[in-house]
């Protein structure tokens, strides 16, 4: 793999038309998808996945950006970024939060989450193989789909999707190792669906993936003979109909308002690091089209300011976001940082623009049955 691809792994981290996307159709395969979209099973099963992430283990994960080389600096705007068809969106369900009276607090969404997982073709026992991103419920015909950036599910140094790959809604990491949260359950992938110019071109204007989970596990710990962690586990169900899903909207206008929200922890260029990853963060502004990247072969992606770090990788850029019922609809998602300034510190975060492409992966994963 050459250096570039190297380089590529470590990014992060209008009215709306409603469109009848999620129908009465069989559920879509890896048979039927269309020839850009590349799906893949899992390696685990849910309970293999599941029972593998110990609190100790969850604390020790990095995020996958670490250690490798981040961002990128300044350019003058690409002028090709914009819709490629008409303007579409599915609307967000359930309340993904209880509703609450206006203020100016942000209501963190119950939808977004920590994703974890394993390096592919590594020791899944080295705590070096131990990953994590950041990702949310979004709505699908079956309640069962996650968003998250292609390089939270796609290694493209070994050309494997990872293993034992985990979403966890709402999480929250406590001040011990085993106060870790799932408030909500944990959901393990069943169906990882991505571009195929990402997967194939390591291309970063395809920089997003929607994973099939499967039902729900509601995990405590605890610790038995020999100080190892044994889960107790009880079935949750659908993530969609525990936390609700953001809605999802492609063809939008370049220059829109968004939240961003993540799991930010890795540092700036200058070492300062700012954020732990332990919580939950958000980001709010106006996005525009950013310059061309030519080592992430990138040249269609939005941005807006944000000093989000490594880590928020895969984290959902949400339109019309209701402090309210804590939804919106996503269009973009947390994909590569940017030091604008070049002062050695992140000032943006930016996103593939939402197209008809986009629109093409989440069709298939939003049809897809699992249990």
């Amino acid at each position: 793999m050459n250096s570039r691809a190297r380089r590529l792994t470590i990014p992060l981290t209008g009215v709306l038309m409603i469109a009848g996307v999620i129908g009465a159709t069989t559920g879509a395969d890896a048979g039927t998808a269309p020839d850009d979209v590349v799906s893949s099973a899992a390696s685990e099963t849910p309970a293999e996945a599941t029972s593998f992430w110990s609190p100790e283990r969850m604390r020790k994960a990095t995020d996958v950006t670490d250690g490798l080389d981040l961002g990128v600096k300044g350019g003058t705007a690409a002028t090709t970024t914009g819709p490629d068809g008409k303007a579409g969106a599915v609307a967000p369900t359930g309340a993904g939060g209880a509703t609450s009276a206006k203020g100016k607090q942000v209501n963190l969404p119950n939808t977004v989450g920590r994703i974890f997982f394993t390096l592919p073709g590594a020791n899944p026992l080295a705590p070096a193989s131990w990953k994590y991103c950041s990702g949310s419920s979004i709505q699908g015909k079956y309640r069962n789909l996650v968003a998250t950036s292609a390089h939270c599910v796609y290694d493209v140094k070994t050309n494997q999707f990872y293993d034992n790959w985990v979403f966890i809604p709402s999480y929250w990491d406590g001040d011990q190792a085993w106060n870790g949260k799932n408030p909500y359950g944990v959901y393990a992938a069943k169906w990882f669906n991505a571009h195929d110019d990402f997967v194939v071109r390591e291309d970063y204007d395809y920089d997003y993936a929607f994973v099939n989970v499967g039902s729900g596990s509601k995990v405590s710990w605890e610790k038995g003979a020999g100080g190892t962690w044994k889960p107790i586990v009880k079935n949750v169900g659908r993530l969609g109909d525990n936390v609700g899903g953001q809605g999802f909207a492609w063809n939008q206008k370049v220059k829109s308002a968004v939240f961003s929200f993540g799991y930010p922890a890795g540092p700036h260029p200058d070492g300062d690091k700012p954020f732990t990853g332990r919580t939950m963060k958000w980001c709010y502004g106006t996005t525009g089209a950013m310059p061309a990247a030519p080592k992430y072969n990138l040249q269609e992606h939005i941005g807006f300011k944000c000093a989000f770090t490594s880590g928020a990788s895969g984290g959902p850029w949400l339109l019309k976001y209701k402090n309210s019922s804590r939804t919106g609809y996503l269009n973009g998602v947390n994909s590569v940082t940017w030091d604008t300034d070049k002062n050695d510190r992140y000032d943006k975060v930016s996103s593939p623009y939402f197209n008809g492409d986009t629109y093409r992966v989440y069709k298939v994963a939003a049809n897809r049955w699992t249990k």
